[in-house]
């Protein structure tokens, strides 16, 4: 049905449309983005041009037969379907499910061509429509907008962020870190005298309470003044200033004073402006109520980066690893609450754990000895991919070479003992056992650099369900200790292998394509698949799960040696044209479902316990929702390159 006819159908709904447009379109705009970031003119420009329209439910908005794009369209209420028109390679990907706040069809409309869908009412709705011409002004005046058009997936995810971090700002400052308000922080009450106070008696009251500094008060309470024990050398002793005399001749006057609700960062950078260690805390009268020393401000940053490396390196024992372990837990939530993406975070996560386990290794190498020996631990999993989240648990393995004169199954007896050593401490340390056993100690997965490129020619050549399932874990490695270059071995042997076999590609894509992202036809998402967990979406299974399977597809099938998946999806894009066009939105896509699983591990889970990937979409603000949405129209797009790249059916 053509947007000629459709004026038709809605004709009798326009005083219903007027009259909800009346007033309450600046009201709506400001509750969605982009429109709620954008300027008063901009939003003005909207609410004087565009028409609210009526579309009863089952009736076609717009589509292929309309042409050229005439209007820009912004569900108001109700729910509109957007379905692919014409033959497409996989049908069953091709609906996506609008709700209120969101606007179509913004790549049509923006380029000037018709569109590829056929959005139709789910239920009875109402649109505003706003003129192409209108729109493209709109573009042009503001940036927000703009951004929003062009960079839909990226817009959106930075309004997530912003949220994210007001959303953690309280339970951040909860954890002190250098935001929070001085009320909390160093002492109450602090020791304090009258400025007329002799200086022995000063000094014996700063004995009695053990404490190193004592503030200098007048009358109603407010500081004038402080003094320190190190004071004591220059204005007491070498001053000769009697033990009788007044302590205000030997405070240190004009004190750093800041009130209750400033912040320990304004603390720590009045004292590096000024050179002092103190710094004293007044309500809002003005009267002391707490003290803040540098000691304080050191406390509140135990978990930095460069300490909890340094702190790793020189453990000396499992007990002090596990400590590094929460260390490296509350760092990365801090900087989770600060709005760090998801690809950083996760790196960042691997990192340390890969200092962690490298400590391990090293205490583990003292009972062990393996001079003379080419050999490496392998990371299998997230942490070959350096993907590790909050949750996550042991997947590794060893590569060795047999020296001559040695025996090969004395020295992998050796290796095995090494292992499970190494695989209890890291358990003990925060990394539990992988309940597949997919570890260094068992003896499957300790092998000689001839036994592993034999293993995957194995995998590659029978591309049977075991064999896939294998690939999806062991092909995603890389060495964290030890000789690097049989990790290397291992990989080009792979790369070789998975190019000279087609089938085994294909096989892998069919396996890929074996689960989809958890879109619904009238509802935005399934949340029926998991039959244990109704209500409930795995994130992992059947969100960042796709991105990995297909990035590892096209790693293999362009030679890219990474196995981080963002950087096989733009590497292989670089190398596979078909993929580039829509990379930024697919990896923009990724980023966000793991940003999720991040946050929701971190504030789902229970001491000793790691959350789990399931989120109930219905507690998701609405932002959430929408990317949430988008992402996972993101997995479902990339998977339907693959299908068509690989002729599944």
């Amino acid at each position: 049905m053509t947007e000629q006819r459709q004026e038709q159908t809605i004709a009798p709904f326009r005083a219903e449309g007027q009259r909800r447009m009346a007033g309450n379109t600046l009201a709506f705009l400001r509750q969605h983005a982009p429109f709620d970031k954008m300027a008063a003119a901009a939003l003005q420009i909207f609410a004087d041009q565009a028409e609210i329209a009526f579309y009863p439910a089952g009736n076609e908005i717009v589509g292929p037969d309309a042409g050229k794009i005439r209007f820009f369209y912004l569900i108001e209420s109700g729910k509109v379907q957007a379905r692919q028109a014409g033959e497409v390679a996989v049908t069953e990907y091709s609906i996506l499910t609008l709700g209120v706040g969101e606007c179509f069809p913004i790549g049509s409309v923006t380029a000037g061509l018709p569109t590829t869908n056929i959005y139709t009412a789910l239920e009875d709705s109402f649109c505003y429509q706003l003129p192409a011409e209108d729109f493209l002004r709109l573009m042009a005046s503001s940036p927000e907008f703009n951004l929003f058009c062009t960079q839909y997936i990226a817009s959106l995810l930075d309004q997530s962020r912003r949220q994210l971090q007001q959303q953690f700002a309280q339970k951040a400052s909860e954890q002190q870190t250098l935001n929070s308000p001085l009320s909390g922080i160093g002492t109450r009450n602090p020791l304090a005298v009258r400025p007329e106070t002799p200086v022995r008696e000063a000094l014996e009251a700063m004995s009695r309470a053990g404490v190193g500094s004592i503030v200098i008060c007048d009358g109603g309470h407010k500081p004038v003044g402080v003094f320190t024990r190190s004071d004591v050398l220059d204005r007491v002793v070498l001053a000769n200033l009697p033990l009788t005399g007044p302590i205000s001749a030997a405070m240190s006057t004009d004190p750093l004073v800041l009130g209750e609700h400033a912040t320990a960062y304004d603390a720590m950078l009045g004292m590096a402006t000024r050179g002092i260690r103190h710094v004293l805390v007044t309500d809002h009268a003005g009267r002391l109520s707490g003290i803040v020393s540098e000691r304080d401000l050191f406390a509140l940053q135990r978990v930095g980066l460069r300490q909890i490396r340094q702190t790793i390196e020189v453990a000396p024992d499992v007990a002090a690893l596990r400590q590094s372990a929460a260390d490296v837990r509350q760092l990365a939530f801090n900087m989770l609450a600060q709005g760090i993406g998801a690809e950083q975070l996760t790196q960042f996560i691997s990192v340390l754990n890969d200092a962690l386990t490298q400590r391990v290794i090293q205490l583990n190498l003292e009972r062990h000895r393996f001079t003379g020996i080419d050999w490496a631990w392998l990371a299998f999993g997230s942490e070959g991919r350096d993907e590790q989240t909050f949750s996550t648990d042991q997947d590794n393995g060893i590569v060795f070479s047999v020296p001559p004169g040695e025996d090969h199954d004395a020295l992998k007896k050796r290796f095995l003992a090494f292992a499970r050593d190494a695989n209890q401490a890291l358990d003990a340390v925060g990394f539990p056992l992988c309940k597949g056993n997919i570890m260094a100690s068992n003896p499957a997965w300790c092998m000689t650099l001839n036994e592993w490129k034999a293993q995957f020619s194995e995998w590659v050549r029978k591309p049977v369900p075991t064999a896939l399932l294998n690939a999806s874990i062991f092909f995603d490695f890389r060495p964290l200790f030890g000789t690097s270059e049989l990790a290397d071995a291992m990989r080009r042997h792979l790369l070789d292998q998975a190019a000279a076999t087609p089938l085994f590609l294909q096989a892998m894509a069919r396996n890929a394509l074996d689960v989809s992202p958890p879109l619904g036809k009238i509802r935005d998402f399934l949340t029926d698949l998991e039959a244990d967990h109704p209500g409930k979406i795995d994130l992992k299974k059947y969100g960042s799960r796709i991105f990995v399977d297909v990035a590892r597809i096209y790693a293999l099938a362009s030679g890219v040696a990474a196995t981080n998946t963002l950087q096989r999806l733009r590497q292989s894009a670089q190398r596979l044209p078909a993929l580039a066009g829509d990379i930024n939105a697919m990896l923009d896509g990724l980023n966000f479902i793991q940003s999720l699983r991040l946050q929701h591990q971190y504030l789902e889970g229970e001491p000793g316990r790691q959350g789990d990937n399931l989120i109930d979409p219905e507690k998701l603000n609405e932002l959430d929702r929408r990317i949430l949405k988008e992402s996972f129209r993101q997995a479902r797009k990339l998977q339907a390159r693959l299908k068509l790249d690989y002729q599944v059916q």
